[in-house]
């Protein structure tokens, strides 16, 4: 593996949410399962695994899923992450989260598209949720999206925001979606005693958590 291409590569940061889900399971994970985890299209999540592929940092092969028998035609393809994974400290951003959200909104149609993209962001924080592993608590769920959060003695603060230079510059569109795609993830693990509140604070996400 080239160290340089390897950094180079995970400074993408659709790619290194990708590579940081593989890595951290115990099993072979096809790319519906990436997808849904790290909140893209399945085609972006194929199109950025074949990437980690071509840089070393994962192996892919086809393989029927664990426990199903295998039907006509090829396998799907499934990725490992190889030898002992490689760490990068970068600050996440996920900004193909937002475009993708924005763009599904606009695609269907639906009228106002800000409220439809909301709507969206919503599901896609609770369809997250049911992907992650049993146990999961909110505080894990946001350090893995990569929000950095801290528990404070009132609230579970963010310290990194995922959207940062969108939220600079549409702040109200990108928290909002921000502040509902939490709330997703929140009702969808169960959270009753967390709740997102908008808070925008300088060097912050502009949502915490507070108790209910």
């Amino acid at each position: 593996m080239d160290p340089w291409n390897a950094v180079t590569t995970l400074s993408d940061p659709s790619r290194r949410a990708l590579y940081d889900y593989v890595r951290r399971q115990d099993h072979p994970v096809g790319r519906d399962e990436a997808a849904t985890a790290t909140a893209m299209s399945r085609g972006l999540a194929a199109f950025h695994l074949d990437k980690l592929v071509d840089a070393g940092l994962l192996s892919a092969r086809y393989a029927a899923p664990a426990g199903r028998p295998r039907g006509r035609g090829r396998a799907p393809k499934v990725y490992e992450a190889t030898g002992d994974g490689f760490a990068v400290t970068i600050p996440e951003r996920r900004y193909e989260l937002i475009a993708d959200i924005l763009a599904e909104a606009v695609a269907g149609g639906e009228q106002p598209a800000t409220e439809a993209a909301t709507r969206l962001s919503y599901r896609r924080g609770r369809d997250l949720s049911a992907v992650l592993p049993p146990g999961q608590d909110v505080v894990g769920a946001l350090a893995d999206l990569g929000f950095e959060p801290r528990r404070d003695p009132e609230a579970v603060t963010l310290h990194n925001c995922p959207f940062h230079a969108l939220a600079a510059r549409h702040t109200s569109l990108v928290c909002g979606l921000n502040h509902a795609f939490l709330s997703g993830l929140v009702d969808g693990l169960g959270a009753t005693d967390s709740a997102p509140v908008p808070a925008p604070r300088p060097g912050r996400c502009c949502v915490e958590l507070r108790s209910r």
